[in-house]
């Protein structure tokens, strides 16, 4: 097996968080107790998806906000928060309070791009200002200006009894280094490292031309690569890679059967770039700890990084997910080079 150019420092996962329409409370229960497990079992991060108007984690901060208070050490973050539904501002004033509430733990992760199914969704969001919402790079760059402490407004000081900041309160001074852009696309990435963010990548890249060859490996390296290039960190910018990977150790052959078929329906569209905006899928990555490492050692961009937020599929019970963290953390994480963090 060819070692990887890069040890694996840190791992994690990535949770959807369904739940049921008339149940709601036991699906975000059993999100939390996820995240207690991932703790319990060493894992260095975990992270939540943003989903609205759907089954899943609609408002993640508020998820995280609790998840602080029941674990002590893993680190929690949002993969991704699309800035089109939210105000930066007032974003900025939810992470601020959330990263000092769980001691600095925080890594929100955000992105781009009109809200999903806009046409349907902008008059309940934007009643007034639907034609005119910006929702590309100026929105983030706002963002990480109200968590960095530039000033919001051009007044501070005492008004009666009223004591006011010109900077978005409560003001976390690491934050602005733990903020992450969910990007897939060559641009994506040169805009996240010229403004010194993270850089999270995923199982979804974009094949920027028809003349590029399409493979995922490759596009997802170079995406990685350029991110670095504009980063004044250089090679030690921080990239976190969040393929859907499901070891099958401990499973049972039901849960083995059940997860094969999962991958098999989703492999077609894996075989070459999809629909005008050119997405390129990477395959699910099922099989056991050792068949896995062998794959992820051969893939040209895990080669490259040094943590990982491996998706958890969305689908599947608790109890699946509880079998794939535990073999996550004793059987594959060893076999990348990883070591729990128990302390």
């Amino acid at each position: 097996m060819p070692p990887t150019s890069r040890p694996l420092r840190k791992l994690g996962f990535l949770t959807i968080g369904l739940f049921d329409e008339a149940d709601p409370r036991r699906g975000h229960e059993s999100t939390l107790e996820i995240i207690e497990l991932g703790e319990r079992l060493g894992f260095d991060s975990a992270w939540v998806r943003h989903r609205h108007l759907q089954y899943g984690i609609s408002s993640p901060v508020a998820v995280l906000a609790a998840a602080s208070q029941r674990t002590r050490r893993i680190e929690l973050g949002t993969a991704v928060i699309p800035l089109g539904w939210e105000n930066p501002l007032r974003l900025a004033e939810d992470l601020a309070t959330v990263d000092l509430l769980s001691g600095g733990r925080l890594n929100p992760g955000v992105s781009v791009g009109p809200p999903m199914h806009y046409d349907q969704v902008k008059e309940a969001l934007y009643p007034d200002t639907a034609e005119t919402e910006d929702f590309g790079y100026e929105r983030v760059r706002r963002l990480l200006d109200f968590v960095r402490g530039k000033p919001a407004t051009d007044f501070s000081g005492v008004e009666g009894f009223e004591v006011f900041s010109d900077r978005v309160q409560p003001h976390s001074p690491g934050l602005g280094r733990r903020l992450w852009y969910g990007g897939g696309s060559l641009n994506s990435a040169r805009w996240a490292g010229e403004h010194g963010m993270n850089f999270l990548t995923s199982s979804v890249v974009r094949a920027e031309g028809p003349d590029e060859p399409a493979d995922f490996a490759e596009i997802q390296l170079s995406h990685v690569r350029a991110f670095r290039a504009h980063h004044l960190d250089g090679d030690d910018a921080r990239v976190s890679q969040g393929l859907v990977v499901i070891p099958t150790d401990s499973a049972t052959p039901g849960q083995r059967a059940r997860y094969e078929e999962y991958a098999d329906r989703r492999t077609p569209r894996t075989t070459s770039p999809q629909g005008p905006a050119r997405l390129m899928f990477a395959p699910d990555l099922v099989g056991t700890s050792a068949e896995i490492a062998e794959r992820l050692h051969a893939h040209a961009a895990f080669r490259e990084i040094d943590e990982v937020a491996f998706a958890l599929p969305f689908t599947f019970e608790h109890e699946d997910y509880v079998q794939i963290l535990t073999d996550m953390a004793t059987k594959l994480g060893p076999a990348l080079g990883w070591q729990p963090n128990t302390g």
